[in-house]
């Protein structure tokens, strides 16, 4: 039977008030979205308001390989829609956009919290903010007590985002009992905690793709 993967993008498309554009980061997408088709699995795209996701302008990578992306990004599956119980993964694609509307998105929360209890939840980079409001069957932080990672407080001050960001990641996932480990500022980290698999940055992109292939394969 095909494996299938919900790979979830952000809304919003301000960047705090600095007025500078921002959404999903184009890499975090694209990689894990070629990796999940050369495995054979089935993927969906979903977004939190559903229709087109923003792209973060400053985010580029080669999309020549996949002529049908743009047509897939028309029209995401608004969260309020989506059966979890459709999908054996949940892909939380990154993006300084997901800072805002991912923590408390209750549809993502759901989703989240409900793929958690079987199957397997992945995040790279600032989507590990969908991380922050799901929850175990009994009411617990899906991620407390479970190692994670996720863009770093070191990485946002290189990239001269803390200051317009609502909240520091690390710091939150922190605060509800995660227990979280950043490497070097923008190299690849993959942190793996059962079926939890995070990813730090955009150059983890590959390395949390491929742990979401290998979990899948196992009974």
């Amino acid at each position: 039977m095909t494996r299938s993967v919900l790979m979830v993008l952000t809304s919003h498309d301000m960047f705090g008030t600095t007025g500078r554009p921002t959404g999903f980061w184009l890499e975090e997408l694209v990689v894990p979205l070629r990796a999940f088709r050369d495995a054979g699995l089935a993927v969906d795209l979903a977004s939190v308001r559903g229709g087109r996701p923003p792209v973060d302008p400053t985010s580029t990578v080669d999309t020549a390989i996949d002529p049908d992306l743009d047509a897939l990004l028309t029209n995401t599956a608004p969260l309020a829609s989506v059966d979890p119980a459709g999908y054996d993964a949940v892909f939380l694609v990154g993006g300084h956009g997901t800072m805002w509307d991912f923590p408390d998105d209750e549809p993502l929360a759901r989703i989240v919290g409900a793929i958690g209890r079987t199957g397997v939840v992945a995040a790279v980079c600032h989507g590990a903010a969908g991380l922050l409001g799901a929850t175990t069957p009994t009411g617990d932080p899906l991620v407390a007590g479970r190692t994670v990672t996720g863009f770093s407080d070191a990485e946002e001050a290189l990239a001269g985002a803390t200051a317009a960001l609502p909240f520091s990641l690390e710091q939150r996932l922190k605060t509800i009992g995660a227990v979280v480990e950043v490497g070097e500022p923008f190299t690849p980290t993959v942190c793996r905690d059962g079926r939890l698999l995070t990813g730090q940055n955009p150059a983890s992109s590959a390395g949390v793709a491929a742990a979401v292939i290998d979990a899948l394969a196992l009974p």
